[in-house]
């Protein structure tokens, strides 16, 4: 698969490929010298790159295709995984991966979206949008993990939930609604990352939770920008007004105080360096879980209602 290279990338990728050309000759002294000087420049420009991106810059690194998704953090992150299929009522949605597995010593359920990076695989993972039939999946092993005391972790990376007609007929409102209401009053931790996208409903459906994260560069709206756009400009042409009015990045999320925390990526984002990002995601995950297991279930619950009551709440 041909490698995805953004707009605003490109500056530093064209000196990374300088780099890797002149390290061919580096046995020269004189050589030597100049990668080091470049490579400094390419920090340099990374980091002023990096520190002054759009909302919609954001948006498209979110949904960079070489970035980690669900099942790229479960192998890396987690030991002894065992992935459960279905929902006891229709079928497997491919859409939503649930298991449980081992961070360090400490079991979780990890719950998460997934999308595919070529053609096959995201048909068979359905882009990342689920069915009534993953959050019900979702919603019994979230239950499992209740009854054996077990915390949840979900990773919300989708563009939304399916809108086709079967979803609808088998109760898409529905299933999403439930979640909700059933996570609310769910008596073990649970800790929320948003690792890519999280549209609307479809990212909501799992994202309900004592903690909820964002990784440094994603979104999270009741909307797409392109969506957005298309409602109030007739057109997608305005994206990135639309991107801009919506407050849809972690810092913003962060001011409005609708998530806690931000968890920052590697430098040039999650998509140069998986590796490095499962580590900063596990080390984060880990704290998280130790801070909640010492609250009791009921002081949990009345945090996490209290916690999405203040949401949008505001003063005439």
């Amino acid at each position: 698969m041909a490698k995805t290279i953004l707009d605003f990338e490109k500056p530093i990728i064209t000196l990374e490929e300088k780099i890797e050309e002149m390290r061919r000759y580096s046995e020269n002294p004189d050589i030597a010298q100049e990668i080091k000087k470049i490579e400094k420049r390419v920090n340099q420009l990374r980091q002023s790159i990096f520190a002054d991106l759009t909302r919609w810059q954001r948006v498209q690194l979110a949904r960079h295709p070489e970035r980690p998704y669900t099942l790229d953090y479960i192998n890396l992150m987690v030991t002894d995984f065992v992935e459960f299929h279905g929902d006891r009522a229709f079928r497997d949605d491919k859409a939503i991966i649930g298991g449980f597995g081992k961070l360090d010593s400490a079991s979780v359920l990890l719950i998460g979206h997934q999308k595919g990076r070529d053609t096959k695989s995201n048909l068979h993972h359905n882009f990342g949008m689920p069915n009534p039939d993953g959050y019900r999946k979702a919603l019994r092993l979230m239950k499992l993990a209740e009854k054996f005391n077990i915390p949840v972790v979900t990773l919300l990376d989708t563009p939304g939930a399916y809108p086709g007609l079967e979803a609808e007929e088998r109760g898409q409102a529905e299933a999403i609604a439930r979640n909700l209401l059933e996570m609310s009053r769910l008596r073990v931790p649970i800790v929320v990352v948003v690792i890519g996208e999280g549209a609307s409903g479809g990212a909501l459906g799992i994202g309900v939770g004592d903690r909820i994260l964002m990784l440094e560069n994603t979104w999270y709206s009741v909307i797409s920008p392109e969506s957005c756009s298309s409602i109030l400009w007739r057109s997608w042409e305005y994206k990135e007004q639309a991107a801009e009015a919506l407050q849809l990045t972690a810092p913003d999320l962060k001011k409005q105080g609708i998530i806690d925390d931000i968890v920052p990526e590697p430098p040039g984002g999650a998509h140069r360096n998986h590796e490095q990002m499962a580590k900063i995601l596990k080390d984060v995950l880990l704290g998280e879980l130790k801070d909640l297991a010492k609250i009791k279930p009921e002081k949990l619950l009345e945090r996490r209602i209290e916690k999405f009551a203040k949401m949008g709440a505001w003063v005439g």
